[in-house]
């Protein structure tokens, strides 16, 4: 029988998942928090201030009665050991995700251009839509997505996205399967594969569905991976956003250079200031040539009188 709704997927809701993986899902208020650490890192940090001075600022202003303040405590000590914040959230694995720590990781890479305000910026949506009870398709096609726009390592963040709390055994099976396939199989055809939309046309062809699957995505995401084939997987993932809701990745701000404009001018008018003021001087037959010479003598080696 086919699924009318997209919403029918193989792993209960998403509030009981994560019971077969190495951590569990924190309570609601904890993601607000989250979201609101990781939103004044963004917007206060921008690559101007060291990040041990803007945790010790903020560990303040997070909420008292959540885990929050005392993980940014570890990181704080961490960050003025080591100057990472990687290794304290490896530490913290039972409090941040396994695809935070990834991204920060990365961030902190010295190759490569992710920067630690992207991967703030990233977490800081990722915690948004948990607050909202994300489902573990959305969730994955989010997560997944960042990894496309962002060229990150596919093998490293697969297998980092399997190990989030929100996905049971199944779902990370099928997401750590993905790393030997992605590159070789379009990510619309694999999306289809396990998809209700893929059972209801082997149904419809009366063949068995044994030896199948697993079937994950409900029906409208199977059909709109199968009308997004052989195209760029942006398309795809800008497809399942306007039909079905799923959480855009936010795209990097493009540099607003108007900040740098009333400068230049300034140094500019100083300089046509200056050769005015000389062209002024010679005119009137008052220019003063020694006074050049005086500051570039040892330059100019003239005789000594």
């Amino acid at each position: 029988m086919r699924t009318n709704s997209s919403a029918r997927n193989a792993s209960p809701d998403s509030r009981s998942r994560g019971t077969d993986s190495c951590g569990a899902l924190l309570d609601r208020e904890e993601y607000i928090e989250q979201a609101h650490l990781f939103q004044l890192l963004h917007e206060r940090g921008g690559g101007e201030f060291p990040i041990q001075e803007l945790l010790e600022q903020l560990r303040h202003e997070v909420l008292a009665t959540t885990k929050l303040p005392m993980a940014m405590e570890y990181m704080l000590t961490e960050v003025k050991h080591s100057g990472l914040l990687g290794p304290a959230m490896h530490q913290l694995g039972h409090y941040f995700t396994p695809f935070q720590t990834f991204l920060i990781d990365r961030s902190e890479s010295d190759t490569g251009r992710f920067t630690m305000n992207r991967a703030l910026q990233i977490m800081e949506s990722e915690a948004k839509y948990r607050i909202k009870d994300a489902t573990t398709a959305g969730m994955f096609l989010f997560q997944f997505e960042v990894l496309c726009r962002n060229r990150l390592s596919y093998d490293q963040g697969l297998t980092a996205i399997s190990g989030d709390p929100i996905y049971d055994s199944q779902w990370s099976s099928w997401i750590l399967g993905l790393r030997a396939q992605v590159g070789l199989v379009d990510f619309a055809d694999l999306l289809f594969l396990a998809s209700e939309h893929y059972r209801y046309k082997l149904e419809q062809a009366g063949q068995s569905a044994d030896g199948k699957g697993p079937f994950l995505f409900g029906d409208k995401e199977g059909r709109i991976a199968l009308a997004n084939r052989r195209k760029d997987p942006l398309y795809l993932f800008s497809a399942l956003q306007r039909h079905l809701g799923y959480p855009p990745v936010p795209k990097p701000l493009p540099v607003d250079h108007a900040q740098e404009i009333i400068p230049q001018m300034a140094r500019r008018i100083e300089r046509l200031e200056a050769r005015i003021q000389l062209m002024e001087e010679e005119r009137r037959s008052s220019l003063d040539i020694t006074k050049f010479y005086e500051k570039n003598k040892h330059q100019l080696k003239l005789p000594d009188v």
